[in-house]
């Protein structure tokens, strides 16, 4: 509970008046209270922030815990119907307060003291030390004390919140208004008996389906129901339809990428066209974006033999897309590594190139080497360029965990792609597609044995 950072004899003589004023003005304050002029700005945007926030974490406060209880949002139009009731200086207007105010269904909270007596904040937090003499499990307040302004600071259905405070004159004393207006408002009766303001049980578990998100500040004891959020923090373009189960964008025909952002038009002269990356794969011989170029193998660029197959060990860093393409515009494609045998090669011919293996540039991880895996969230599961499934597997230990963010999903766009990771003996690890490696480039036998003698 907030205690307020006051004197012992200002706490006590704030206690006295809350006692004393309690919550309907007209029976404290005569009529002859006239309005002065509004205070300059009256609640400014980081006032309005702070009592919005204190609310919140004083709502996430109580004993006992809350099971549906609300987090409050700021509303301006509350925030001026706030101000208008507070320049009334405590007068009681039954037309208004039975017209507009009603039909909205506004609960308040309003206190009169004197002029620099208190803030805001310690007014309110006065209105919660109101809860010390209340009963949850009897649903009433001690007698002869006043808790209808905790009841309502802490009423679980209500969402919105606006105050305003205002400066009167009663004579040659300066008063101080102070209120807050809550939406959907509180402390209805039955039978003459006001019921519990909130429901008791574990935070957030009584939530609603229309705010079955749990909000929980750093400064908060306990969650409160809110509109659920997208948890992806993401947005599909072009008319894309975005899972947020899966934080995955299913994109409408002739769109592609992440956020549906990439509009394929691709035409595969000599290939396939794959939808799911709007790329083409080559037939033997073809290589470039559409496969149009035809390409002579150059048979003394092989740096590793293995089974008829050339690997290509590239001398500069890229991002896995772009190596992806620059291994195609070869008429190859990014190392497949599709048995014990191969990686066993590969790996142990990338250990003995370790001593030349830094590359000089200042971009992330560039000791480590692009292979043609990556992760499919439509499909969910790893799979090689050419679309083929992932049968063997030759993960690190403790991999693939999303780039080190094991609690996001994959489909966040972390660690989709997979490298050959130098300091776990060339063993694989996934990694953001945007880090510049080096790769590996791969020629399948068969396009060998096809292109023949080349250049």
């Amino acid at each position: 509970m907030l205690h307020p950072e006051t004197s012992p004899g200002r706490g006590h003589l704030l206690a006295v008046l809350l006692a004393l004023l309690g919550t309907t003005w007209a029976e404290v304050w005569p009529p002859q209270l006239q309005e002065q002029a509004p205070m300059a700005g009256a609640l400014n945007r980081k006032e309005s922030f702070l009592l919005l926030s204190l609310h919140n974490r004083l709502r996430s406060w109580v004993q006992p815990p809350a099971a549906d209880m609300r987090r409050l949002d700021w509303s301006d139009s509350l925030a001026q119907l706030a101000q208008a009731r507070a320049a009334l200086c405590g007068i009681p207007t039954p037309s208004l307060a039975s017209g507009l105010w009603r039909t909205l269904q506004v609960g308040w909270n309003m206190q009169l003291l004197p002029a620099g007596l208190a803030s805001f904040v310690e007014v309110v937090s006065l209105w919660f030390a109101e809860g010390q003499r209340y009963s949850h499990a009897a649903g009433e307040c001690a007698r002869n004390a006043t808790c209808t302004h905790y009841t309502q600071l802490v009423w679980a259905t209500s969402s919105q919140l606006g105050c305003g405070r205002h400066l009167c004159s009663a004579g040659q004393t300066a008063i101080e208004a102070f209120v807050c207006a809550y939406s959907p408002g509180g402390n209805w009766e039955v039978n003459g008996k006001t019921i519990i303001p909130y429901k008791k049980g574990a935070w957030c578990s009584l939530c609603t389906a229309s705010v079955s998100g749990c909000f929980k500040a750093w400064d908060h004891a306990g969650g409160l129901c809110e509109v659920p959020r997208n948890p992806c923090r993401m947005s599909c373009q072009n008319h894309g339809r975005l899972n947020i189960s899966t934080c995955h964008c299913h994109c409408p025909p002739g769109y592609t990428g992440r956020y549906c952002q990439v509009r394929c038009s691709l035409q595969c002269v000599h290939g396939r066209f794959r939808e799911e990356e709007c790329s083409c794969v080559c037939d033997i011989g073809y290589g470039g974006a559409q496969c149009a170029t035809k390409v002579h193998f150059p048979f003394h660029t092989c740096d590793l033999r293995i089974d008829g197959d050339c690997f290509m060990v590239s001398s500069e860093a890229d991002t896995y897309y772009r190596a992806r393409m620059k291994c195609q515009r070869k008429g190859g494609v990014l190392a497949q590594i599709k048995s014990q045998k191969v990686q066993d090669i590969l790996a142990f011919y990338l250990g003995r190139l370790e001593t030349t293996n830094e590359v000089i540039d200042s971009d992330f991880e560039t000791r480590n080497f692009w292979i043609g895996l990556t992760y499919k969230t439509a499909k969910d599961s790893f799979r090689w360029a050419t679309g083929e499934h992932q049968a063997f597997t030759s993960f690190a230990f403790g991999q693939p965990d999303n780039h080190g963010l094991v609690w996001l999903s994959a489909a966040m766009g972390f660690g989709n792609c997979v490298e050959l990771q130098a300091s776990a003996a060339f063993n694989w690890n996934d990694q953001r597609c945007k880090t510049r490696n080096r790769y590996i480039c791969q020629f399948a036998q068969e396009h060998i044995s096809r292109w023949g003698p080349g250049s």
